[in-house]
């Protein structure tokens, strides 16, 4: 249940961000987007350490670097 929970918050979170690129990337409400969207993936990388780091399989300890990096990337597209 869990894995659903967290696919439907990453769809919905990059369904906010390209919806916000595409219609308008240079306003305000778009930089507020993608800040949320930031946030949301750094918690849920916080969560992932709590959680992830727990069980032996490999994929599950390299979501949060993988959130990390997402959250670079949507910043790094965001404000430069």
């Amino acid at each position: 249940m869990e894995w659903i929970v967290e696919g439907v918050a990453h769809i919905s979170t990059s369904a906010f961000v390209a919806v916000a690129t595409a219609i308008q990337p240079g306003a305000m409400v778009s930089f507020a987007v993608y800040a949320v969207a930031i946030a949301t993936i750094i918690v849920l990388a916080a969560v992932s350490v709590f959680t992830g780091f727990r069980v032996v399989l490999l994929h599950f300890r390299l979501c949060p670097f993988i959130f990390g990096v997402s959250a670079a990337l949507i910043a790094c597209g965001a404000w430069l």
